[in-house]
């Protein structure tokens, strides 16, 4: 039996205009991303010895980026609601990598991210750099993880999850995973921490296949940007913030995931069809 991760990736044809197109936006995103990189780690090493792990510069920097990132991909930003301000978390659905580009634009928060993300070629380093949290799936690493959380939501940083575990091909929410939800549970946070869902949804270009943002099954990282920077015509991205809840108002992390999944997935649904 063969489900949606199973299904081939939706046919997409590069001719030599999009081939060139891929090239010089390509050089644009790579000068910009890497320059970027580059004045964070020497911003860094002012604001680490003055700061430690509190940033108050450097995520301006990554969100400075990310936004120009998605003018040279020229592909269109609607945000509905507002980004929360307060302590707290965000979670939200996950369609590909375009997600971190365009939830880093509107606001500064640090992803958690699977652990082998930091071992991808170039893209470790920007992940490294910008803060991301990497977590393992062993489940040995449960509680270390739970810490690591927890420094940081208490540091103030504002940490944001994907809880299905993996993206998908963008029509679709998966059934949210609790166990991440466990640290906003600690008795040190559990009464000051709010969480805010927010549902993310790629619109297809017109005349294109509705899964033409999605990355999923054993599509490659090389092969899907190549796919964006080629596209001639983009889409959007629709991003809603729904209101925070505070932690405490939920009996535990199920209830709390729950709350979640069946906010951002009534969202989607709607912004799809």
């Amino acid at each position: 039996m063969t489900g949606w991760n199973d299904a081939a990736p939706p046919p997409f044809r590069i001719g030599p205009g999009g081939f060139m197109r891929a090239l010089w936006r390509g050089v644009l995103l790579a000068v910009l991303t890497y320059g970027g990189l580059a004045i964070l780690l020497l911003v860094r090493l002012v604001e680490w010895p003055l700061f430690g792990q509190s940033r108050p510069v450097t995520p301006f920097i990554t969100q400075a980026v990310c936004r120009a990132g998605l003018v040279i991909l020229r592909l269109p930003l609607i945000i509905h609601g507002h980004p929360m301000t307060g302590n707290g978390a965000i979670v939200a659905n996950h369609s590909s990598w375009l997600d971190i580009f365009a939830l880093n634009a509107i606001q500064r928060v640090y992803f958690v991210a699977k652990s082998e993300v930091a071992d991808w070629p170039g893209i470790g380093w920007l992940a490294r750099a910008t803060g991301t949290v990497f977590i393992a799936r062993k489940g040995t690493e449960a509680k270390r993880q739970k810490e690591v959380f927890e420094a940081r939501l208490m540091a103030g940083h504002r940490l944001l999850f994907f809880p299905e575990g993996t993206s998908t091909d963008g029509i679709r929410v998966l059934p949210f995973k609790s166990t991440l939800f466990a640290a906003f549970f600690s008795p040190a946070l559990v009464r000051n921490l709010h969480i805010q869902p927010v549902t993310v949804v790629f619109h297809a270009p017109e005349g294109a296949d509705a899964r033409h943002y999605g990355w999923w099954g054993d599509m490659t990282f090389a092969g899907h940007l190549l796919k964006m920077l080629a596209t001639r015509r983009q889409g959007r991205v629709e991003i809603t913030f729904h209101p925070e809840v505070p932690v405490d108002a939920f009996e535990n992390r199920k209830v709390l995931a729950q709350h979640c999944e069946r906010v951002i997935r009534a969202s989607h649904v709607h912004a799809v069809d």
